[in-house]
């Protein structure tokens, strides 16, 4: 709100702080320093408080080698997996992550190791928990919610005899308590204290939430395949114990899927031993029977040479059959859904090794895809990635199984040929020695059953033996020994800053909710009115600050806003009349008029300081001088100007007319013609008159004197005028009803809003003025 003023004059260095300058800003909070410094102290100290009943919190890590699968025997490093679009390494790392952090494998730990019941003791910081350390051991047999609501006091009264908040209950037993049925036991040997201990349980799934939201398991490379398991806990021992055991669970999970499928091909084939054994058995005796009865000790070179032939043919043929039947059981399971599939026994090694590859692979992704989907419900970009290979792996499966068929089909047909060539010339042998090559023949194909059939027993065993996880401890758990949290400096550097910015929001909150004006920038948003000068707040039991000695720094200002006031004048020849006036009584207005006058004398102007505040007068008082008659007695007509004058002891060219009594009707005689004459013939004997009149807020007696002046004052007190008396000033300067009207802002308790500084050494009683105080003067 800035317009060109009617009038233009130099102005004294003020040094006004505009309220965006940051460094003015910054000054202007620097008077308040010492509730910065003791706001901050306190803070600090606040956080030390913090830090020392904050329960310490350490890191525990262990890292885990994720081990590739070895290639299939027969398999080339170029084979059929290479082939699948959907295959890489990366997600095969994060399928391992997802298991690691799923909800079953932590329940496995939740449930091994007891996690929902948690252990504390009561120490002179709080609840500290314990883990190793706790004397007795809870085991829920029954819970009722009751048990999760609320905590547990559990203290020991003997080796067989403990306290249940306010019950007393046998240990090691099962007790029925208001909580459910539950046992105590003691551990030995133990420590019988009078403290208590707190026990808290909670809900399977809360605990599971809880340790999977301080679990975090990450590579340790891009391209690592070392999984670094953190966890963070406030018992290293208890965090050390989460770690181990879920990488044992997780190992041995890995170990027993495959120990299942080999454990079924075990079952499998020692089923079938027992059968051909059975059978074999009979047909031993069979034989046995036949030569006996027949009284035929072997059979012939010829019939032997031919039986032979036959044995070895039917040998393959038996062969052939199983791997068909075995091609069968493959595509029953792939065709099957996941949870649905048996087991495929996949000792019985087809002839070809890509197949068997692609079965083991079909088998790994399937119980990834299990365990994700058990922990995950909702797809994810994972599931879908296991899905397009479990798709692939399938389609390849397929197209294998099917060349195969076609394969085995053909050599059976072979085989079936060959057998009835055989049987040909069976027919041509004697009938007892046909009927015992019959015998023998069957003999023959089950020994050989039977011994193929122990051959896989043994080798399934030793795969059995060798059976190994697919993952290896690189770094065992062990926690930090140092505490991760709190961080000491960060909590302090946080408090510290809160210290900081507690004063500035107070101060910002005061200065929103203040309607006092508080600065020379408000005055010149609010009002076009110019600011002729500003005068610094001084303590003083004398009301004049301005004299020979002083030097002060409101002194100093208001002799740059009497130089100010020369600027003003039209002709350096004529008197100039000054008014003061406010908003409101208490602003100023006679303290500035006192020293203003005072000022103009000590330079040999003779000045006059009339009192016109015919209400409520003060300049007599302050000045200790006669009331007698004044103002009033020469509006009245009761006095001349020569009987009403005072000379102000100690100043040569300075005088005063009081306001003398007081009348009853002020505004009256303001508005009579003696108030014209007073004045103009004030002027024929004085330099400087200055008028010392009411609050213009209050009373209109200030306005009746302006027509007669050359220059208003316009007295606003720093911190203690309205702000919305602004608009009041803004409006008496719009419309013109003082003549030159001008602002003062007296009483600034901001000593930092001054470019310029005044610094005093007192020493044995003299002022001694710096340099800057000399150039100023001189």
């Amino acid at each position: 709100m800035k317009s060109s003023n009617m009038y233009s004059y130099p102005m004294y260095p003020q040094g006004e702080i505009n309220s965006s300058d940051a460094k003015g800003t910054l000054k202007d909070y620097l008077k308040h320093w010492k509730w910065f410094l003791i706001s901050l102290i306190a803070l600090i100290v606040a956080g030390f408080v913090y830090i020392w009943f904050t329960e310490p919190i350490y890191r525990v890590q262990a890292s885990l080698l994720v081990k590739d699968e070895p290639p299939k025997s027969g398999v080339s490093g170029d084979g059929i997996l290479k082939d699948l679009t959907a295959y890489s390494p990366g997600k095969v790392i994060e399928n391992e992550i997802e298991i690691l952090k799923s909800n079953s494998l932590m329940k496995k730990v939740v449930d091994s190791l007891g996690l929902n019941i948690r252990y504390f003791r009561s120490t002179p910081f709080g609840k500290r928990e314990i883990y190793e350390e706790a004397p007795i051991r809870i085991v829920l047999t029954d819970p009722t919610p009751n048990l999760y609501r609320a905590d547990l006091e559990i203290g020991i009264i003997s080796p067989t005899t403990v306290r249940l908040n306010d019950w007393v209950y046998p240990a090691n037993q099962i007790i029925n308590t208001p909580f459910g049925r539950l046992q105590i036991f003691i551990k030995q040997p133990v420590v019988y204290t009078n403290e208590p201990l707190v026990v808290q349980v909670m809900p399977q799934a809360q605990t599971i939430r809880y340790y999977q939201s301080k679990l975090t398991v990450a590579p340790s490379g891009k391209e690592s395949t070392v999984l670094v398991l953190t966890i963070e806990d406030a018992v290293p021992t208890k965090g050390e114990a989460i770690l181990n055991q879920m990488i044992a669970n997780y190992s041995s999970a890995s170990t027993n899927e495959k120990n299942r499928a080999v454990a079924n091909a075990l079952s499998f084939i020692q089923t079938r031993l027992k059968l051909v054994s059975a059978e074999l058995a009979t047909l031993e005796k069979s034989i046995e029977t036949y030569k006996a009865v027949n009284g035929i000790s072997g059979i012939g070179s010829g019939p032997q040479s031919l039986l032979s032939s036959l044995q070895s043919n039917d040998a393959q043929l038996n062969r052939v059959a199983i791997q068909l039947s075995t091609l069968g059981d493959v595509e029953k399971y792939v065709r099957s859904k996941g949870e649905n599939r048996g087991v495929l026994p996949t000792t019985l090694k087809f002839s070809d090794p890509t197949l068997t590859a692609l079965i083991g692979k079909l088998t790994e992704l399937e119980t990834q895809r299990t365990v994700l989907l058990r922990n995950s419900p909702e797809p994810s970009p994972v599931l879908r990635s296991l899905d397009d290979q479990i798709f692939a792996t399938r389609a390849s499966i397929s197209e294998t199984l099917a060349t195969l068929r076609g394969i085995l089909t053909n050599t059976r047909s072979q085989l079936l040929a060959a057998n009835k060539r055989f049987e040909a010339r069976v027919r041509l042998i004697p009938g007892k020695e046909q009927a015992l090559m019959n015998i023998t023949r069957q003999q023959a194909i089950k020994n050989n059953l039977y011994n193929y059939l122990l051959q896989k027993q043994e080798e399934t065993a030793l795969s059995f033996a060798s059976v190994s996880s697919n993952s290896q401890v690189i770094d065992a758990a062990s926690g930090s020994l140092e505490p991760v949290k709190p961080i000491k400096w960060l909590i302090l550097l946080l408090f510290g800053t809160v210290g900081l910015l507690i004063p500035i929001v107070v101060i910002r909150i005061k200065r929103f909710f203040n309607e006092r004006v508080s600065g020379r920038a408000e005055i010149n948003q609010a009002t076009n009115a110019p600011v002729i000068g500003e005068i610094a707040y001084v303590r003083h039991e004398f009301p004049v600050v301005v004299n020979g000695r002083k030097r002060s720094v409101a002194a100093e200002q208001i002799r740059a806003l009497r130089t100010n006031l020369q600027f003003l004048r039209e002709n350096p020849n004529d008197s100039q009349v000054l008014l003061f006036t406010s908003s409101l009584s208490g602003e100023g207005k006679s303290f500035l008029s006192l020293n203003v006058a005072v000022s103009m004398a000590l330079v040999g102007r003779p000045t006059l300081i009339m009192d016109m505040d015919l209400r409520r007068p003060k300049l007599h008082k302050a000045l200790n001088m006669l009331n007698f008659r004044g103002s009033s007695s020469y509006l009245t007509g009761e006095a001349t100007l020569d009987e009403v004058l005072q000379q102000v002891p100690g100043f040569d060219n300075l005088f005063i007319i009081s306001c003398g009594p007081i009348p009853l009707n002020p505004s009256e005689l303001l508005s009579g013609p003696r108030l014209r004459e007073l004045i103009e013939e004030a002027r024929t004997r004085f330099d400087n008159i200055i008028i010392d009149s009411p609050p213009i807020g209050l009373v209109t007696d200030a306005q009746l004197i302006g027509p007669f002046v050359d220059v208003t004052l316009y007295a606003i007190r720093h911190n203690i005028t309205n702000r919305s008396y602004l608009k009041l000033v803004d409006l008496l300067y719009q419309e013109k009803r003082f003549p030159k009207l001008n602002v003062v802002l007296n009483s600034v308790k901001n000593r930092y809003s001054y470019d310029y500084r005044y610094y005093y050494y007192r020493k044995s009683g003299n002022d001694k003025p710096n340099l800057l105080r000399k150039y100023l003067l001189h």
